[in-house]
């Protein structure tokens, strides 16, 4: 079984990617889970998803302790080591970045993505809070390889609530610029 776990803040739209990743994942034929976790202050405050995704049924409920990947929507949350609490050595960690996976240290593999510049090309959010969750999804597709961005659009199109069409182009426009 495949574990991932989505950090971000309020309002970037780590909800909704986790139910488009497990959408695009479904498609691909995987049996998947996904579910949130929040407190009541939600705009801006840190929240998580969490995703499984596997060949064969899971009966396995409860939150995910010990990932295989990580999707951070907002870096400024890697100085909080508790976010990379769990993650199996050797996992793989998307970061929403300008910066180069090389500035990141740590017994895993990193990705990263300026998705928030991705997002504010594409009319999604504001330059002051960008909606980064499909551009990282696209991203995320060619950094992990266990989805396809066909797959991702497809899940976008039939899942995002507003603007399905920017949100494909930000997710096409993050695969291509993630720096693996």
């Amino acid at each position: 079984m495949l574990e991932i776990r989505i950090h971000g803040r309020g309002g970037q739209g780590a909800v909704v990617a986790s139910k488009i990743l497990s959408d695009a994942l479904f498609r691909e034929g995987n049996v998947v889970q996904a579910f949130p976790i929040f407190g009541v202050e939600r705009r801006g405050a840190p929240v998580a998803a969490f995703l499984r995704c596997d060949k064969s049924p899971i009966y396995l409920r409860s939150e995910i302790y010990h990932p295989d990947m990580l999707i951070i929507l907002d870096h400024t949350l890697v100085k909080n080591q508790s976010v990379f609490a769990g993650l199996k050595e050797g996992g793989l960690v998307l970061i929403n970045s300008k910066n180069s996976p090389d500035h990141y240290k740590g017994n895993f593999r990193f990705a990263a993505v300026d998705a928030n510049a991705v997002a504010v090309e594409n009319g999604l959010g504001s330059p002051n809070a960008p909606i980064v969750n499909t551009a990282i999804l696209g991203a995320f597709a060619r950094a992990s390889g266990i989805c396809s961005i066909e797959s991702i659009k497809a899940a976008i199109m039939d899942n995002a609530p507003v603007k399905p069409e920017q949100n494909a182009k930000a997710a096409e426009d993050a695969y291509v610029r993630v720096r693996l």
